[in-house]
Parts: structure tokens; sequence; C-alpha cells
């Protein structure tokens, strides 16, 4: 989601890549089997890294602060 230049109205709905999860500020670009992605968190960037790799079930631990803590 990105707000306007003064914050009183949104200018387009964006969302990470890997979960859908709403992105406000600038998100974190990655590169996926070189495709460019955009995700929320590094959480997000080490799942899809490691589907992208063959794993079919990526077991990533969660960060403490919770699943959308940014990198």
């Amino acid at each position: 989601m990105r707000f306007s230049d003064n914050g009183y109205y949104i200018e387009r709905y964006i969302k990470c890549d890997n979960c859908g999860m709403l992105i406000y500020d600038d998100g974190i670009e990655i590169e996926v089997s070189s495709e460019k992605k955009l995700v929320c968190s590094s959480w997000c960037d080490k799942w899809l890294q490691a589907k992208s790799q063959g794993i079919e079930e990526p077991r990533i631990p969660l960060p403490k602060e919770g699943i959308h803590e940014t990198a």
C-alpha cells in the first residue's frame, strides 16, 4: 500500500508476492529464479528462496517478533 505524498489517501495497493500481506513501506526486492519479487519480510524472502531450490515444504523458523518483521 502506498500513501500519497501528503499521506491523506492511498495511491495503490501493493501486496507481498509470497504471503499477500499489504506492504506499507518499500518492501524487500529480491530475485528468485531470475524473476524479481517484492516481499514484506526476510522470512518471506527465505521461504521463496527455499521453494525455488526445490524444497516442497520449507521450514523457516519464525522471527521472535512475528512473521512480518522486516530485514
